[in-house]
């Protein structure tokens, strides 16, 4: 019976997990490539790959706990979010790791966050824990909680109510589009574009300033 072979890309997508990962199991002996090309691509049997062999087991996969703020002024907050989330887990018995980010909720490319989304994918968490949705994500974080969904992640979000820090955070992240865009408007030769930008940027300010 002729067998049929896949390369890494789809043999990590059958699978559920990063061509990375196909990698990393072929290092440490768990799944070897059946051929490899002419020119050193890899090969898998299809009929080998198997999903649940390599799936971890419920038991060993850990919750996650999430927090982030956007500054450097808000780490007061950044800590009594950390206290809240190991309260919590703690108190259900749940074996957990704390992740913690410093960094806009408009920024896909946190420290943290991008690994959190590893977990999820190479299938190592079977919960993740928030305070308020818009602690992971001002935007998108329904993508993520899809994701989680497909890799059959529980989302546990602690208070679906306001968030307290909403408009330090948004007021942090729209001076943070302002400062892309004044970056390339400021090359120009329009006053009027860098006057303007001045006025918004100057109202955005003081309206995070109010008590």
């Amino acid at each position: 019976m002729s067998r049929k072979l896949v390369s890494i890309r789809e043999a990590a997508d059958f699978l559920g997990v990063a061509a990375q990962t196909l990698r990393r199991w072929e290092r440490e002996g768990k799944l070897i490539p059946d051929e490899r090309t002419a020119g050193g691509r890899r090969r898998y049997d299809l009929a080998r790959l198997r999903p649940e062999c390599f799936r971890a087991p419920e038991s060993a996969r850990r919750t996650i706990a999430y927090a982030r703020v956007s500054s450097h002024d808000q780490k007061a907050d950044l800590e009594r979010q950390k206290q809240v989330l190991e309260l919590y887990c703690a108190r259900q018995g749940w074996t957990f790791e704390v992740i913690a980010d410093l960094g806009s909720g408009m920024n896909y490319h946190k420290k943290g966050l991008k690994r959190l989304l590893d977990e999820v994918i190479e299938g190592r968490i079977g919960r993740l824990v928030i305070t308020h949705k818009d602690r992971l994500l001002r935007f998108g974080a329904e993508l993520v909680f899809a994701i989680c969904e497909a890799k059959q992640v529980e989302v546990v979000i602690l208070n679906q109510g306001e968030d307290t820090t909403f408009e330090e955070d948004l007021a942090n992240d729209v001076l943070e589009i302002i400062t892309v865009f004044s970056a390339r408007l400021y090359g120009s030769r329009s006053r009027k574009n860098r006057a303007l930008l001045d006025d918004v940027k100057q109202a955005v300010e003081a309206h995070a300033d109010r008590p």
